[in-house]
């Protein structure tokens, strides 16, 4: 090979290589110019990263941060060095010759020592991170069980000496603001894991075993949570979410949920009379078997409680907001909207279909 095409095709390397080095660091300056932007929306998927509400979720997402800069500062290094390296011109030599470049053992010694001087700091860090966010800085008087199924959580408040205030419910979670509060998680089938990115990091939910974990939130707010172990077909569609309101916001809520259906129902009943019998007539032939309702005949223990649904804002674990559109969706439709999800699609007429899902509207 001549030396103008080995020369050629050096310079044609260093080139490419810069141009790549060069896309990146735009990429890179490009997304720091998006974040803040980005970070003023609650709503955008970084919002969960960029606003943490609790003093369990600020450490780790620091800690995200310092490890995913430090990470970034060297991939740039590399790849600077890199194009340094390709663009130097190299002196001509015999092509039968081969030696060490002199300093060569140098810059190893020096890049490996760099490397392990970095990579200790990241470990006493993380170590330092996670002992600071073991357990919260004053006792948690409220427990929570929270139980993974596929693809939905249940929620059990079990914990007051009050068994009016005892119960179950379904994919969203209440705690008063400004107070760490204890989740033991369990799952019913698979490996799940929970995390709410804004108030914890993230904590497997394993079959046989329970696991414990707390969160808190210091301003109200609803916070999504989301199984972040894939799981299935429906993974993506396993949501929940943390309500964090004031201590008497709370407190109402919970003496609301121990009710049973058939003492909140008396004015919908009165209003609806027709149709709440043949929504709740149907709702105890086919549905009863995996459902609870409190206060009424259905006790299944199969799929999330029921009595209450009317009152939360998601249905079928975050696949929809909870409104009359989507509720009559879900009843006849469920497995088009969530295939393979153990909810089947049940042939009902359309007045049926109504019924079914007005009756289900009314459960506050």
């Amino acid at each position: 090979m001549s030396r103008t095409r080995t020369a050629r095709i050096t310079s044609d390397r260093a080139n490419f290589f810069a141009r790549q080095s060069a896309w990146f660091v735009l990429s890179l300056l490009s997304a720091s110019a998006v974040l803040p932007s980005t970070a003023s929306a609650d709503s955008a998927p970084l919002a969960y990263f960029l606003h943490t509400a609790g003093p369990a979720a600020a450490p780790t997402m620091r800690l995200g941060w310092v490890l995913t800069a430090i990470v970034v500062l060297v991939v740039l290094i590399v790849s600077g060095l890199l194009v340094v390296a390709l663009a130097r011109k190299r002196p001509a030599e015999p092509a039968d010759t081969i030696g060490p470049e002199a300093g060569g053992l140098r810059w190893i010694y020096v890049g490996t020592g760099a490397s392990c001087v970095a990579l200790l700091g990241m470990l006493v860090y993380t170590m330092t991170t996670l002992e600071s966010v073991a357990s919260p800085a004053s006792h948690a008087r409220l427990v929570i069980t929270v139980t993974a199924y596929d693809w939905w959580w249940k929620v059990d408040y079990a914990d007051d000496p009050d068994a009016a205030r005892n119960f179950s419910t379904a994919n969203e979670i209440h705690i008063p603001v400004g107070e760490p509060v204890k989740v033991r998680l369990k799952s019913a089938d698979v490996v799940h894991a929970f995390w709410v990115p804004q108030l914890a990091g993230k904590t497997q939910t394993i079959p046989g075993q329970t696991n414990e974990q707390w969160i808190q939130a210091d301003r109200p707010g609803i916070y999504r949570g989301q199984c972040s172990q894939f799981c299935g077909a429906q993974h993506a569609h396993m949501v929940f979410e943390v309500v964090a309101q004031s201590a008497a916001d709370f407190d109402a809520w919970r003496d609301a949920q121990g009710r049973n259906a058939m003492q909140t129902q008396a004015s919908a009943h009165d209003a609806h009379d027709a149709q709440f019998s043949a929504g709740k007539k149907l709702f105890d032939e086919r549905c009863a078997g995996c459902h609870t309702i409190r206060g009424t005949d259905a006790h299944g223990s199969q799929a999330p409680d029921l009595t209450h649904l009317g009152s939360r804002r998601l249905i079928a674990a975050g696949a929809l907001t909870n409104t009359p559109e989507h509720l009559l969706d879900w009843v006849q439709h469920a497995q088009r909207i969530k295939p393979e999800a153990l909810m089947p699609s049940i042939a009902l007429t359309t007045s049926d279909a109504a019924a079914l899902s007005a009756y289900l509207a009314t459960l506050h």
